[in-house]
Formats: structure tokens, C-alpha cells, sequence
């Protein structure tokens, strides 16, 4: 079962950028599609952005606009998330998953992070 681990978060003001990183235990990272989550108080967990196992597609949530940005790293067995001009709305906490289909990197995730905090103020 790959392990997960998410860094990168912290709190940053209305208009700036974070990159979260998301480091997998194992060698087979390249067979698992990789994604991100998020959950804000009292909310459901929703879908940030994922990426296929071989970095050929990419899917955002409706709610990203151009704004974020996925990318793997085999090498590093590492997944990143690239995020710009944040507002107060994003404040949540990012979870990373691990998915072995595309229909559950799009919809509920399967192996999980333990996720990372991120706070944007207004």
C-alpha cells in the first residue's frame, strides 16, 4: 500500500501562491494516477486537480480556473501543486491521493495523505 505524505502548506495573503508536494513510499509511483483534494470546514471533501500516471492528462476542479497547477516528478516519486492567486476561499485542508483508476482520481480518491493545512487571509 503506497504511503503519502503532503508539504507545503501554510498561510499566505489573498493573491499569493503555495506549492504543495506530495511524496510517495513507493518505487511503483509511476503506476498509481496522482491527485489533490480539498476540505474547508464544514464542506465535503472536494476534487482539486489529478493527474494520470503518465503525466499526459490533466483535470482541474471547475472551481480552479487557470489557477493551479499539477505536476509529477517519477524521479522524486513526487507530486506537486502549483497554486496561484489564492483567495480566502481556498482556505482548506489538501489532501494527496493515490488512485489505481481515473474514475476514482476524479471522484473519491483512494489511498490518502494525512493532508496539510492551507489558510489564506483576506
Amino acid at each position: 500500500q503506497v504511503q503519502l505524505e503532503e508539504f507545503g502548506g501554510g498561510l499566505v495573503q489573498a493573491g499569493g501562491s503555495l506549492r504543495l508536494s506530495c511524496a510517495a513510499s513507493e518505487r511503483t509511483f509511476s503506476t498509481y494516477h496522482m491527485g489533490w483534494f480539498r476540505q474547508a470546514p464544514g464542506k465535503e471533501r472536494e476534487f482539486v486537480a489529478g493527474i494520470t500516471r503518465s503525466g499526459s492528462s490533466k483535470y482541474y476542479g471547475r472551481f480552479v480556473k487557470g489557477r493551479f497547477t499539477i505536476s509529477r516528478d517519477s524521479s522524486k516519486t513526487t507530486v506537486y501543486l502549483q497554486m496561484n492567486s489564492l483567495t480566502p476561499e481556498d482556505t482548506a485542508v489538501y489532501y494527496c491521493t493515490a488512485t489505481e483508476t481515473i474514475d476514482a482520481l476524479l471522484t473519491r480518491g483512494n489511498y490518502w495523505g494525512q493532508g496539510t493545512q492551507v489558510t489564506v487571509s483576506p
